[in-house]
């Protein structure tokens, strides 16, 4: 039998090493969930710049945690909001990651929350309503 220091438990137990990842770090199964919610927003700017690229040439897309709000803001938390350009920086889109997936009941919201957040916010930027953005605006099951 062999000997143990009281309270200390060593992670190779049987001499086969330590456990290594599961899965590949290339597989979708390793991504955290904010690298899935950048790729989802990822996505959405891809698509919207495929037909507004020269308007949107300027624009900075950006993924933040939560909003900074002052400590007695009342209202509901926002889920993204646009930065006006000031000293040489571009105007700048940004989403808010955490209150977007917890307004989402599921995967499938989450994607047509961020999609009209993106719609609604490039729409306000160029002064046009968010169905001529984008025609899937209307159509909540696209």
């Amino acid at each position: 039998m062999r000997s143990r220091v009281a309270g200390v438990r060593r992670r190779d137990r049987h001499g086969r090493g330590l456990r290594g990842p599961l899965t590949p770090p290339q597989a979708p199964v390793s991504r955290t969930r904010a690298e899935r919610f950048d790729d989802l927003v990822d996505d959405e700017v891809r698509r919207l710049v495929q037909r507004w690229g020269r308007e949107l040439a300027a624009v900075e897309f950006a993924v933040e945690e939560v909003p900074d709000l002052e400590p007695r803001f009342e209202g509901p938390v926002p889920l993204g909001l646009t930065l006006p350009a000031e000293s040489g920086l571009p105007v700048r889109i940004v989403v808010f990651r955490r209150p977007v997936e917890a307004r989402a009941a599921g995967e499938a919201e989450r994607v047509r929350l961020v999609r009209d957040l993106l719609v609604e916010q490039v729409a306000d930027l160029l002064g046009l309503s968010p169905e001529s953005v984008d025609p899937s605006y209307d159509f909540p099951d696209d």
